[in-house]
């Protein structure tokens, strides 16, 4: 449930009015359950699993336009085997749901798949737009990556962005969740710092059981020392019960200052599955 500690509304409920939700292909049932709860418009990420197939994908995006959401479809670069496998996927996604919005991500193989080494190489091709698409999110890591250099990482940012640019593709960034408030706004100041203005999506972790949340945090290479969860709201030591990111998203609204971060929203990673942390957005925006 929500911390009921005061707070000021007025900083939080911007970060509230325009958030983002994240779901799997097999998730289109929690959907359907959650959807009362789920403000109409709002975008809901359809991932790009390794064990799900392309009618999976597609079925998912075309369930969140029926519910009245925005689909907002993953594609795996190193996951794809062709472009004709790509434009397979697009074509259906334009056929079905009928998307404006898109996530590029490199994915987790190894060695590609297919033609394309990262998600810059895919949008390179130009298929997005000729599918459609006008808005492409891509990924940012405030905490970095665990096999990738930071330099690396900039460095494909910022040419995502311009290639975006360039083809005249809406740009904005989702990040990946953590614990801890500081890595993400020195990451956002650096950001600003190297000329990219795209709105920032910061991933933050519904509701979920504590030790559900240290597994995705180990699999996905996020800090969890005993300091950052205690800042967050639980502890190492009894992995018991629930947490929730009350304490981390009013620090983000008392730390944001747009001219220096830019425009911020957050993208809830749904661990505890939809309902929950649609309940939990909603009695949180009601509780300020």
């Amino acid at each position: 449930m929500a911390n009921s500690s005061p707070t000021n509304p007025d900083a939080v409920r911007p970060l509230l009015e325009d958030f983002s939700l994240e779901m799997t292909g097999k998730d289109v049932p929690a959907l359907e359950e959650a959807a009362a709860f789920i403000p109409r418009g709002t975008r809901i990420s359809v991932t790009f699993l390794g064990n799900e197939d392309l009618s999976m994908r597609v079925g998912a995006a075309a369930a969140v336009k029926r519910l009245g959401f925005v689909p907002v479809p993953h594609i795996s670069a190193r996951r794809l085997a062709s472009q004709s496998e790509l434009e397979e996927f697009l074509d259906a996604l334009a056929t079905e749901a009928a998307p404006e919005d898109v996530f590029v991500v490199g994915g987790d193989p190894a060695q590609p798949e297919g033609p394309y080494e990262d998600s810059l190489a895919l949008i390179r091709t130009g298929l997005l737009g000729k599918y459609g698409f006008k808005h492409v999110s891509i990924s940012g890591y405030p905490e970095g990556h665990p096999d990738i250099s930071d330099d690396v990482l900039w460095q494909a940012l910022t040419d995502k962005d311009a290639a975006l640019q360039e083809l005249g593709l809406e740009c904005s960034i989702i990040t990946q969740f953590g614990f801890d408030a500081d890595p993400v706004f020195a990451w956002l100041s650096e950001l600003r710092r190297r000329g990219v203005q795209a709105p920032v999506e910061i991933g933050v972790p519904g509701p979920a059981g504590v030790k559900r949340l240290l597994n995705y945090a180990r699999r996905f290479g996020v800090a969890s020392s005993a300091g950052i969860v205690h800042k967050y709201g639980f502890s190492l030591t009894n992995l018991l019960g629930t947490a929730g990111p009350d304490k981390i998203i009013k620090e983000f609204a008392q730390r944001h200052n747009e001219a220096e971060h830019g425009r911020i929203l957050l993208h809830f990673y749904t661990f505890g599955g939809l309902k929950t942390t649609a309940e939990w957005v909603r009695e949180f925006r009601a509780g300020g």
